[in-house]
């Protein structure tokens, strides 16, 4: 981009040039060599067009799971935490076995003993989050939180996530769970039929979160 003095003002394209005004001052530029229709249909755009399409897909998943904990994520201050979670995204995507390179999912990649793992880990900010202690399971009344013996809390939160990548949609439960001395504590089954259900675990202390995470 360069700036240009001329008694005559210029606007538009003039061979490979365009001209135009930028905060009042007269710039012009050479044409993007950028092609839209290449782009869609060359081969030599295949790849581009596969991690485009694949990004796309990560961005919006994340948008969709984070949207279930957004009140909770806030509480985290930390503001390049959305790019880490889409880079995650990217990761359990990776994992996706079954479709082909630019339809992989975030969905087939959570259905994966691997791509939970990924979530799990994830730390959101400067909280805590759960080790392999705690986790969930199904019981025939309901659902169980198995939790570790050195549990310290005010408040334990348990949302249950359902979500539904494809489309990019979710449905979610947040249930505050009583807190007594057992491991084990019970909660209610939401859903019935389910390929994949996410469940997110906040505890408080003082008001305060101490661990938020994935278990």
């Amino acid at each position: 981009m360069a700036t240009y003095e001329s008694l005559i003002k210029i606007k538009g394209g003039v061979g490979d040039l365009v001209f135009y005004s930028l905060n009042g001052k007269n710039v012009v530029r050479k044409k993007s060599g950028f092609n839209k229709t290449a782009f869609k249909k060359s081969p030599a755009y295949e790849k581009v067009r596969q991690n485009s399409s694949e990004f796309g897909h990560c961005s919006k998943a994340g948008k969709t799971i984070r949207s279930c904990i957004e009140s909770y994520i806030k509480e985290c201050d930390e503001p390049l935490l959305y790019q880490r979670f889409a880079k995650l995204m990217t990761a359990i995507k990776d994992l996706d076995k079954v479709s082909e390179k630019g339809k992989r999912t975030v969905q087939n990649g959570l259905l994966t003993e691997r791509g939970l793992a990924l979530l799990k880990e994830f730390k959101f900010g400067n909280k805590k989050n759960f080790g392999s202690e705690f986790f969930v399971f199904e019981e025939k009344e309901g659902m169980v939180l198995n939790v570790a013996d050195q549990l310290s809390a005010d408040e334990i939160v348990m949302i249950t996530i359902q979500p539904d990548l494809e489309i990019y949609s979710a449905e979610y439960f947040e249930d505050k769970l009583l807190i007594h001395q057992e491991k084990e504590i019970h909660f209610k089954k939401h859903f019935q039929d389910h390929k994949l259900l996410l469940y997110f675990l906040v505890l408080r202390q003082k008001e305060e979160i101490t661990y938020m995470g994935f278990v």
